[in-house]
């Protein structure tokens, strides 16, 4: 059987994806893997900063853009974090990503390690389920000045300073005032990132293939101020009314400061991530899984 993906970079930087691992020992997985899919009849390219972090030069090196550019598949080794991080760069691209986990179960990283290469074989083949995740596109104005553009996966989060009070925010939706809340922040997020800042925040899990988006106030002062479930059509406008030291968050990754009267917008990104998992792979196991439910029933 003629493999399904043919030109497939490797991800991983030791210092996230391995977490305490020594260089060495990502450098052993990193070389078998690479040994194991090229004896497969696949071409291998590692992505440029996790073969030099971790000393490795046994295949051709590719950066992100020379990655989107040749290759069909993306093998990130490493956690959620990770796959967050390069999910989002590699979306606009189209090009999908398996998660391969060190150890632990993540929301998106599902592959473990001792499994590789009995879960990888049939995937490389076609035997795989596709999962598109909806992703974010904001921008912070000041005034007629666009201060930060970025885009998330899992949530734009506007947050007060760490050794400040609540901050008030005026919140629109699709031109529709909503509320002028205070609170200690605002999360939006989309369902991949419901089981993220959300989930803690006390948001409600939104199944992937739902598409919506839930904005979940953080600690708020008014306890009726509850999470909504909105479209993925939503126009979302969060305005700094009062507050000092706040911030904007994308994925916890990219940060800008607010100012009074700053506007962040927030709506779906034109592009989603494309995540692959084994055949029979279920979203409700994940959970389960993860979040140590009941297991009982047949």
């Amino acid at each position: 059987m003629s493999l399904t993906f043919r030109h497939i970079a490797l991800i991983g930087k030791h210092h996230s994806a391995f977490h305490s691992a020594p260089p060495a020992q990502a450098r052993q997985v990193l070389t078998s893997l690479t040994q194991w899919l090229l004896q497969s009849g696949a071409e291998v390219f590692l992505e440029k900063d996790s073969a030099q972090q971790i000393g490795l030069d046994i295949a051709p090196a590719l950066d992100i853009r020379g990655i989107a550019a040749q290759c069909d598949l993306a093998l990130v080794l490493g956690g959620d974090g990770t796959m967050l991080g390069y999910g989002r760069q590699l979306a606009p691209h189209g090009v999908p990503l398996i998660g391969i986990n060190q150890g632990r179960l993540g929301f998106i990283t599902d592959i473990a390690l001792n499994q590789l290469e009995a879960r990888l074989q049939p995937m490389l083949h076609g035997e795989y389920e596709e999962d598109h995740r909806v992703m974010l596109h904001a921008q912070v104005w000041r005034g007629a000045d666009l201060v930060l553009e970025a885009q998330a996966l899992n949530d734009v989060v506007v947050n007060r300073g760490a050794t400040t009070g609540m901050v008030e925010l005026r919140v629109s939706v699709d031109g529709n005032f909503v509320a002028n809340q205070r609170a200690d922040g605002l999360i939006i997020a989309t369902p991949t990132g419901s089981t993220a800042y959300a989930l803690s925040a006390g948001g409600p899990l939104l199944q992937p293939s739902l598409g919506g988006l839930v904005m979940v106030p953080i600690a708020p002062h008014t306890l009726s101020n509850r999470p909504l479930v909105l479209t993925n059509s939503a126009d979302i406008l969060i305005e700094l009314v009062a507050g000092r030291d706040a911030s904007a968050n994308f994925d916890m990754q990219s940060l800008a400061s607010l100012l009074i009267g700053d506007q962040v917008k927030v709506r779906k990104s034109q592009h989603h991530a494309v995540f692959l998992h084994p055949r029979g792979w279920s979203y409700f196991d994940t959970l389960r899984q993860k979040l140590h439910w009941n297991e009982g029933g047949s």
